[in-house]
């Protein structure tokens, strides 16, 4: 089962709607079960992995445009992978920058198992839970 916050979803599928008709892909990063706030977490282990967070995509990077390599983000950073396909299917492709989970969207643009699934990194589709949960505040110094 792989678990993602409802609020990183919309967020993604926003950022897809806003670049189509071109593709667009970000790492992802979790934070632990026990480490949200929200009443669909109760139930969960503490260490659970639940995807909450990502990385400010940048269409203007010519290495990830060329070659799918992201060099901006640390890849010890993310767990996760969303690519968007405005024109594609909805699975996994030869193209797509492979992760330990890809979420992978199509439009309409919507948090339903017809608009946006995850994978695991050899494209077999995995089960997917949005959570109402929230990840804890950051502060910047």
């Amino acid at each position: 089962m792989v678990y993602a916050t409802r609020g990183l979803i919309d967020v993604l599928l926003d950022l897809a709607s806003d670049a189509d008709p071109e593709s667009m892909t970000t790492g992802l990063s979790v934070t632990r079960a026990g480490e949200l706030t929200g009443e669909s977490v109760g139930a969960l282990p503490a260490e659970t992995p639940v995807f909450t967070d990502f990385f400010l995509p940048d269409p203007g990077n010519p290495v990830n445009a060329v070659f799918g390599v992201d060099l901006s983000t640390p890849a010890r950073q993310t767990q996760g992978r969303f690519v968007s396909h405005p024109m594609g299917e909805l699975s996994v492709s030869k193209r797509d920058h492979l992760a330990q989970v890809i979420f992978v969207a199509v439009p309409p643009w919507s948090a339903d198992p017809t608009s946006i699934r995850a994978f695991d990194r050899r494209g077999r589709r995995q089960p997917l839970e949005l959570l109402d949960a929230e990840p804890p505040e950051e502060r910047f110094s």
